[in-house]
């Protein structure tokens, strides 16, 4: 039974275990006051909104403030009762091992092919095969031998004695096709026979059919989690007023269309701030728009220490709320309280739980390519 299976299994014990014992210790204090807090009925299966990316008029679409989105083809999930939101339990992966560190092929999340030249070959020969672009990210790697590590092709000149081909088996956009698996081994074919190379090809379906594994598995852990700042009395916060506030805060604006706050010591995204609209903020436009609200989100498997990042992010939230004269809200327009906070953090710290479990670092080199 290799490591990852086994980190599978402790993922689901983890994440009943966390449920039930969240349950257990929350279920009086918290049911009674998250339910009308979130304004919903209790039960599973209500509708799930997109955290922060809404469109239409903001007095016709309810505000969504706190909202987990998971998984690019379901719609992401609100927190519907007194409990911490469900973390769907991983599926099994095909037998893999964790990354070695975060240059080295990983086989686990990447279709790898390996290549033996007949002669050491220079980064120059592979010039042409490695600009090819696949639909999903393509790493080419090169060592100079067996026990020496492995290095970009593109950060030094070879020779190399053994070449591998990465092809990421998926990410946000989806898992690669057999279509997209057959054209990068078609690429391999091709630069073997230019350099001599021996190498065993996997098959293509197989390959396709544990991106499709991959995928699925990577849906149940992409959590999403943001919190809505409403402009009081339904008013409107000005494009400037909220430039000059949330540069204060310590937001950058990002070409993206998006604030962003940023981990001063690596420079990573810790917290997004969107316009409640679906509108992009840019430079010029700040300078004219309203808008009623904003949305800050966290990426949970894309930040290091989600528990901290979401604190951090709580505060800044008050603090933004508190200076542009809104409100932390929830579907309905009523004030989050604690009690919410604390069971949209246990949601958190669930879901970064169940991700180291399953051999995925969040805010690594696995996660941010898986959920890149």
């Amino acid at each position: 039974m290799n490591s990852l299976f086994i980190g599978l299994v402790v993922a689901g014990v983890v994440l009943v275990i966390g449920v039930i014992a969240y349950n257990w210790l929350q279920e009086r204090r918290a049911r009674r006051r998250l339910g009308a807090a979130f304004g919903v009925p209790g039960g599973r299966g209500h509708e799930r909104a997109e955290p922060g990316l809404r469109g239409g008029d903001s007095d016709s679409v309810p505000p969504s403030s706190v909202a987990i989105e998971q998984a690019a083809e379901e719609p992401s999930a609100t927190p519907v009762d007194g409990e911490a939101p469900d973390v769907p339990l991983p599926r099994p992966l095909a037998p893999a091992h964790a990354a070695r560190d975060a240059l080295a092929p990983d086989p686990d999340i990447e279709s790898v092919v390996v290549l033996h030249p007949a002669l050491p070959t220079s980064s120059a020969a592979l010039a042409q095969a490695s600009a090819l672009r696949q639909a999903k990210p393509l790493r080419w790697l090169g060592r100079r031998g067996a026990d020496l590590p492995w290095q970009g092709i593109d950060a030094a000149a070879g020779p190399w004695e053994e070449i591998a081909a990465c092809l990421l088996l998926a990410d946000r956009s989806g898992a690669a096709s057999r279509g997209d698996v057959e054209a990068f081994l078609q690429a391999i074919a091709k630069l073997a026979a230019a350099v001599s190379a021996d190498y065993v090809p996997p098959e293509a379906g197989d390959e396709a059919a544990r991106a499709e594994e991959l995928d699925r598995f990577c849906a149940d852990l992409d959590v999403q989690i943001g919190l809505t700042i409403l402009k009081s009395e339904l008013g409107q916060i000005a494009g400037t007023r909220l430039r000059g506030v949330a540069e204060a805060a310590g937001f950058r604006l990002s070409p993206a269309g998006q604030f962003e706050y940023l981990q001063e010591e690596t420079g990573t995204v810790l917290c997004s701030l969107q316009n409640y609209k679906q509108e992009p903020f840019t430079i010029e436009s700040l300078r004219v728009l309203t808008t009623p609200g904003v949305v800050l989100l966290i990426d949970v498997p894309r930040v290091a220490d989600p528990v901290k990042a979401f604190d951090q992010m709580r505060l800044v939230a008050k603090r933004l709320a508190k200076s542009l004269e809104g409100v932390l809200v929830d579907d309905n327009r009523r004030p989050l309280d604690d009690a919410a906070l604390s069971a949209i953090r246990s949601q958190v710290q669930t879901t970064a739980a169940a991700l180291r479990a399953a051999h995925i670092e969040p805010g690594g080199t696995r996660a941010l390519r898986l959920f890149g």
